[in-house]
């Protein structure tokens, strides 16, 4: 295909958001991450890139477990698109397969990328061959290329990258082509333009030294030097430096006058064949004021509004139309800022402003061919002279829009085909649309996707429509409000205006009222504004199957939602429910806070649950979130697998569905961090709706299978709150099973907690309802998490007997790595009965079957095991090698509370080999990990090992610091480790080895 022109062929675009089109019809693209793929392939200019490129590039570390497979789909889907007609099972020819790579073949001249670098060239031969003027004309027309952010709508770290290097690109030939009209003493005709780009970029002193000789040679001395006060002062404040010597050197120049500084003459150029030499005198028309009133309240938005006044009043270019597409979810206040944005450019354009609300999400969408009738007319055109052809009329427009500076506002568009008419042709001219859909089709336009306000911003507004001194009076309760609103301004500004109306309300009376989420969207409402219309509106629009998705993933309560476990909601392919997902975004009812997870506004989900109330049987409702749970008890059962070998537990769930799969614990407990929140709410939605032990055992039995994560250290208090409301629901209904399992986590959260005579009392209720019911799942762990918990009360031999019973149940039932679990955790107690050989023998033999059977995690912990039984017998050398075995396995697979333990463990064994700088590091590592997880008895731990290691050292006073701190702490947990720091505190003022303190449990 090379040599194809682009025009009838095949054209790309990367500069801006990428894109694709044959024979000047935009082609469908699909998904970011299918653009992304494109992106990366276009950039690579023909050569090969291999799969796992593709996959670091598009995902990085978040690469899902079948990226590969995605990523295969993605090709085919793109080489359909490039290639429609190509016969089945014939070999690609733009698309191709290399090795084991892929490769995009361009057609020449169809990158716009190439097309730029190609205008640089040129505008570089021109300036060496004196033609300043050739030169400019050139770098203008490749900057006009640029349609927006590069690789707009691409995702992945590839993009990222590649984004920034081409907008350093870019910025640096504007700075190029800044010096060349300088040259052409252009002066006057760039401060504007020089103006705009120093406030995107303050701190380039390029451009601020451009700007600085160009307001000189306008006779501006006094506004060259406040450019340099401001660039100092900004440099100073964000980066602590001065000015370079070239900027410095500018500034003195200027102060003292150098005459060399004035423009030079330049010879005149010959201009390019076929231009005219006069333009034709603009032919007298009227000047139309459309604008709606702009609020006199407006509020916040002051960075968008800047960026947006900047790109509306850049001086006009050789090409392209300045275009500000501002899309948002409705009530946002997307009509607002354009409405006040034109008004700050009004004397931009002196030709005037045309605005059209296109009301493109009602029944009454506005034709393009009518909004065009209407401006023709406002343009002075007589009514019997407007054309009736569509394209005739829009080529009529455009026509007199040309040589002329008219801003239009387009208002409430439905999509880019009933925009692209109404758009103006020629530069000097600037178009603003307003849209709830992202319109990334649009040719040209920057896109502004339209956020909610920040809290100060969202209680201005509230203060300057009810009143400031009445919200001033009530700050709290005020904040409170407008978080209820979601910061959403439209809802804000009803709410506000509610209050003004109403003398005798408090703004505290308006928190109960928005409290209530059955209730809210009543409350949001006021003469004809309402948030609830504002978002029907988007909704009548959705099809069939959006307006389903739309309503079912409204049901679950975490705070977003992945795309598996949205496909598990509606029942589709995650292909599937990734495409439905992503057009919910593009149309402005869902968010995308991360590569592959979607959540609500809270207003917008309140709104889904009344229409899933109304367009969705209660059995279905139901299903989905059985589903859901499906997948995420599946899900996690393939965690605790990979965390636990050996472990019984999840061959003895009761799992229905299909979830994830893992390839490593690392991957495994990563899922479990990542989905935590949502886990949570699942398992809280299910104990608060559950009827019967059949829809609360998935809840229960999740719980017991997320336990990896509860060594995490992340989501303890989750795990209590989840524990003690599964235990509720399951004891009103009479549900022993789900009863076992909710009081064994409850158990292992208590003892995480150092609360040990409550886990114990969980733990023995826990056992006799296993044995009661002959149920197996937690038989053998609650055993040994038994005997555990009684060894750390230093009932050593009671311990024992109950690691004894473990070890036989565990061999009864064919379970060797629960045998090795007993005996790595018996070793202790063996200790603790001055019996180390036995301590040795047995850690030694839970190490052997743990490392026989594979199990890393098995043998991570045996060997912390083994590491302390080995450190109190002086073997140090070795026990230092075990326990740093573990703790990279520990700290590759986040399981922070095994990492603290560690890292106090390994800081032990450093004092007792009076390795005291060393023993310091690793103390101060489980300090931190242990407050960053939120665990006091850790933190006790880290403290009391800190202490005397900082003693070791002879840092006394720090030293008895610590000591105190952990004492506190121990006695407030009421751990018998108090008594032991007692007994060393009060010996403290009689001087003996830091190594003679006492030992505590972990």
């Amino acid at each position: 295909m090379a040599g194809q022109s682009v025009e009838s062929g095949l054209r790309f675009a990367v500069l801006g958001p990428v894109r694709a089109w044959r024979d000047g019809q935009e082609l469908d693209l699909g998904t970011p991450l299918q653009r992304s793929i494109l992106g990366m392939l276009l950039l690579r200019e023909g050569h090969a890139v291999t799969p796992n490129e593709m996959i670091d590039a598009v995902w990085g570390e978040e690469a899902p477990p079948r990226a590969l497979g995605a990523l295969r789909t993605y090709v085919s889907r793109l080489r359909t698109v490039l290639e429609p007609d190509r016969p089945a099972r014939s070999r690609p020819e733009l698309l191709t397969s290399i090795g084991r790579g892929y490769a995009l073949r361009l057609p020449e001249d169809s990158l716009d990328l190439t097309r730029f670098e190609r205008g640089i060239q040129q505008a570089e031969a021109a300036r060496k061959a004196g033609k300043p003027a050739e030169c400019a004309r050139a770098l203008r027309a490749a900057l006009a290329l640029f349609e927006g952010e590069p690789l707009a709508g691409t995702v992945g770290p590839y993009s990222e990258h590649q984004r920034d290097r081409l907008v350093e690109r870019r910025i640096s030939v504007v700075e190029t082509l800044m010096d060349v009209d300088l040259e052409l003493g252009n002066h006057a005709k760039i401060v504007s333009e020089l103006i705009a780009l120093t406030a995107d970029h303050p701190l380039r002193e390029r451009l601020r030294a451009q700007l600085m000789l160009a307001l000189y040679r306008c006779g501006r001395q006094g506004d060259a030097l406040n450019v340099f006060t401001e660039t100092r002062e900004a440099l100073i404040d964000e980066l602590g430096i001065e000015p370079g010597p070239e900027l410095s050197a500018l500034h003195q120049r200027i102060l003292a006058a150098d005459p060399t500084l004035a423009a030079a003459e330049v010879p005149q150029e010959e201009e390019p064949a076929g231009e005219e030499e006069q333009q034709q005198p603009a032919l007298e028309l009227p000047r139309p004021a459309q604008l709606p009133a702009a609020v006199s309240d407006f509020t916040g938005r002051k960075e968008i509004a800047v960026r947006l006044r900047t790109l509306l009043s850049a001086q006009p270019a050789a090409e392209g139309v300045p275009i500000a597409a501002i899309s948002g979810i409705g009530g946002v206040g997307k009509t607002t800022l354009a409405v006040h944005v034109a008004h700050l450019v009004d004397d931009v354009f002196p030709d005037g402003q045309l605005y059209a609300d296109l009301r493109g999400y009602t029944d009454q969408a506005l034709a393009p061919e009518s909004a065009l009738g209407g401006f023709l007319r406002a343009l002075g055109v007589p009514p019997d002279v407007i054309p009736d052809a569509p394209a005739e009329r829009s080529a009529l427009y455009r026509s007199i829009l040309a040589e002329r500076r008219i801003l239009v506002l387009l208002d409430n568009a439905r999509d880019a085909a009933q925009v692209s008419p109404l758009l103006p042709g020629t530069p000097g001219c600037a178009a603003i649309v307003t849209s709830r859909g992202k319109l990334a089709d649009l040719p040209s336009a920057k896109l502004v996707d339209l956020d909610v306000m920040e809290p100060d911003e969202a209680l201005s507004l509230f203060s300057s429509v009810a009143g400031a001194e009445r919200v001033a009076a009530e700050h709290g309760a005020a904040m409170d409000v407008v978080a209820a609103c979601g910061f959403l301004p439209l809802a804000v500004r009803i709410v506000a205006s509610r209050l003004a109306a109403r003398p005798s309300w408090t703004v505290a009376s308006l928190v109960p009222r928005l409290a209530d989420e059955q209730r809210r969207l009543d409350e949001l409402r006021v003469g004809n504004l309402a948030v609830e219309a504002t978002f029907a509106l988007g909704y009548g629009q959705l099809t069939s199957v959006q307006a389903r998705a739309f309503r079912l993933l409204s049901l679950p309560n975490g705070p977003d939602i992945s795309v598996g476990a949205a496909s598990a909601v509606l029942s589709m392919s995650m292909f599937e429910a990734e495409e439905v997902l992503e057009s919910l975004v593009d149309a402005s009812l869902l968010e995308a806070p991360a590569p592959g997870r979607y959540r609500f506004h809270d207003l917008l989900k309140l709104f889904a649950r009344r229409a899933l109330d109304r367009g969705e049987r209660p059995q279905a409702r139901t299903m989905a979130l059985r589903r859901l749970l499906g997948f995420y008890l599946a899900s996690a059962q393939s965690a605790h697998t990979l965390a636990y070998e050996g472990s019984m537990i999840p061959a003895n769930l009761v799992v229905v569905g299909s979830g994830l799969t893992f390839t490593s614990v690392d991957e495994a407990v990563a899922w479990l961090i990542s989905e935590g929140d949502s886990l949570f709410a699942a398992i809280d939605q299910a104990a608060a709706t559950a009827r019967t032990a059949e829809q609360l055992l998935p809840a229960a039995d999740l719980l017991v299978a997320m336990e990896p994560l509860l060594e995490a250290g992340t989501h303890t208090r989750e795990f209590d709150r989840g524990t003690k409301a599964v235990l509720a629901t399951a004891q009103r209904n009479a549900d022993q099973g789900s009863e076992l399992r909710a009081r064994y986590v409850q158990g292992r959260v208590l003892f995480a907690d150092n609360r040990l005579k409550d886990a114990e009392q969980h733990f023995r209720i826990v056992h006799e309802l296993s044995r009661a019911r002959q149920e197996k799942i937690v038989t053998g762990e609650v055993l040994n998490a038994l005997a555990v918990v009684v060894g750390r009360q230093r009932r050593h031999t009671e311990a024992l007997s109950l690691f004894e019973a473990a070890m036989r149940w565990y061999r009864e039932n064919g379970v060797p790595a629960g045998e090795a679990l007993v005996l790595s955790y018996s070793a202790r107690d063996h200790l603790g009965l001055g019996r180390p050989e036995d301590a040795i023998a047995a850690a030694e033999k839970g190490l052997a079957i743990f490392t026989e059977i594979g199990s890393g995690a098995g043998t991570a912990r045996a060997r912390y095991h083994l590491g302390i039984v080995l450190s109190r017998v002086g073997r140090l050398t070795e026990a230092v090698h075990h326990h740093a075995e573990c703790l990279a396995f520990f700290r590759a697979s986040k399981q922070r509370v095994w990492e603290q333990r560690v890292c106090s463990r390994l800081a032990e064994t450093f004092i007792a080999a009076e390795r005291y700088p060393d023993a310091v590091r690793h103390a101060e590592q489980a300090l931190v990990v242990s407050r960053e997880i939120g665990h006091p008895y850790g933190e006790a731990l880290s403290l009391t090992v800190l202490g005397r290691a900082l003693r070791g050292l002879g840092s006394t006073t720090r030293s008895l610091d610590c000591l105190r701190q952990a004492f506190d702490i121990f006695s407030r947990l009421g751990a018998p480790e108090a008594g032991d720091l007692k007994v060393l505190l009060d010996s403290i003022a009689t001087p003996e080895p830091a190594g003679d303190g006492p030992v505590v449990e972990s």
